[in-house]
């Protein structure tokens, strides 16, 4: 049972990203194709990276109680595609996370400094 504490670990941080994105229309529930083609593409990149860096010699997997096990190729888990898939999203997630916040307070009317009456100085108190 233990063997499978690192992913699921991984599944639930992205479900919570998931609901997070979803929450505040951060990535896939604003832009849905663009986030899925970088997310795609990201995790191309780095699984590609990881694949040279094991040929290499440079990555080994570690032995972990927490892990499963699984294999995708030699010394490459399962789990390295889920922590990369939720890096890339995280990344892509923060990203879009000043536009987002940036469109929702446009959307709720504080878009800027206060608003000045006639007669306020620079302080917003009557001058």
């Amino acid at each position: 049972m233990i063997g499978l504490a690192y992913l699921g670990a991984l599944l639930v941080a992205l479900g919570g990203m998931t609901l997070l994105d979803l929450r505040f229309r951060l990535a896939f529930w604003r832009r849905p194709w663009a986030t899925a083609i970088a997310l795609v593409l990201g995790v191309a990149f780095f699984l590609a990276w990881d694949l040279t860096g094991i040929a290499l010699g440079v990555f080994v997997r570690g032995d972990s109680p927490g892990m499963t096990g699984l294999l995708l190729a030699p010394e490459l888990p399962v789990e390295e595609l889920l922590f990369l898939a939720l890096l890339c999203y995280v990344a892509l997630c923060a990203a879009g996370a000043p536009a987002a916040f940036r469109a929702r307070r446009a959307r709720a009317g504080g878009g800027g400094a206060p608003a000045r009456g006639p007669g306020e100085g620079a302080g917003g108190a009557p001058g």
